[in-house]
């Protein structure tokens, strides 16, 4: 415990996240091109450069460069995980899904482009992302980019995002819906794209297979530590702070990690999922740094 504060002291966070959240949004700004239809590349960069905290695609630099990689090798993936998610957000707001009107501290993408629109945006990104990242991956063995491309292909399959987000929608308004059930949903629906961050990055850099199940338990546990606090925010946060809707999971009744626990205690389950998480990295000792920080910040964060 005393050797995870020493290396959290020695280390500036805000800093690192603004640096890194910089040299995303500069890549994700060059990689949709522009063309016609013009209406489609105008949606698909309205909802991908809305901003966020990209913390997705920073979780896979971060990683990446823990495992003794670069951010060169690892930032067309970086931009992928961005794309895929933003599609996620784009088809979970649909009217047919979450029906939600805000994100993103802006008006969603089917209203201002409509539904089709909003599909097609999202689909496309989908698909550029796999593109993005065969065509632009530099300095990596080819066999190492097929493995980063299907570890992404999973987390958004049945396997994955599309398998959480159906038992979620299955289970709205239900009164049974069973601990386990909410923690598969969220695994899937939120974790398994948290994870592929981690895991893609540390792959790219070549991670020796006796360190892969350090990353992956570090990334398990985040990413049902990220969810938790959402559920929270969900109730104790503003529409301003958050940037998009709150209180929707009560007015659907949508079973949340806070109506399990309440919210003292969900807030306690992320803290020791994440003091978990720590646990995993400490093995790498400074060069972990990053990782430790973004876990507390993903647990301590207010948006």
């Amino acid at each position: 415990m005393q050797k995870m504060k020493l290396l959290q002291q020695n280390f500036n966070l805000l800093p690192y996240l603004y640096e890194r959240k910089e040299i995303v949004e500069t890549a994700l700004n060059k990689a949709i091109p522009r063309g016609n239809p013009a209406f489609i590349y105008d949606s698909m960069r309205y909802s991908l450069s809305a901003g966020g905290k990209r913390i997705r695609p920073i979780l896979c630099l971060a990683s990446c460069e823990l495992a003794g990689g670069t951010l060169e090798m690892a930032l067309p993936t970086a931009c992928a995980l961005e794309m895929i998610h933003t599609m996620s957000l784009i088809h979970d707001d649909l009217p047919a899904m979450d029906n939600d009107s805000y994100r993103r501290g802006k008006p969603t993408n089917h209203i201002i482009y409509g539904e089709d629109l909003a599909i097609l945006a999202g689909d496309a990104l989908l698909a550029y992302a796999f593109e993005f990242i065969a065509t632009q991956t530099k300095n990596v063995p080819p066999e190492l980019v097929v493995k980063v491309i299907a570890e992404l292909a999973h987390s958004v399959t049945t396997s994955g995002l599309v398998g959480g987000q159906i038992i979620d929608l299955s289970s709205e308004g239900k009164s049974d819906t069973t601990l386990e059930t909410l923690n598969f949903i969220h695994i899937h629906k939120t974790g398994a794209l948290l994870e592929a961050a981690v895991i893609s990055g540390a792959l790219l850099a070549g991670v020796k297979e006796k360190d892969m199940n350090r990353f992956l338990g570090y990334a398990q546990n985040i990413g049902l530590a990220f969810q938790i606090i959402d559920d929270v925010l969900d109730i104790i946060s503003t529409e301003e702070n958050l940037g998009k809707s709150v209180g929707k999971d009560l007015k659907t009744q949508k079973a949340t990690y806070p109506s399990f626990w309440g919210i003292d205690e969900s807030i306690k389950q992320a803290k020791l999922l994440v003091e978990e998480a720590k646990e995993e990295i400490l093995y790498f000792d400074d060069k972990a740094a990053a990782l430790l920080a973004i876990a507390d910040f993903i647990v301590n964060r207010n948006n």
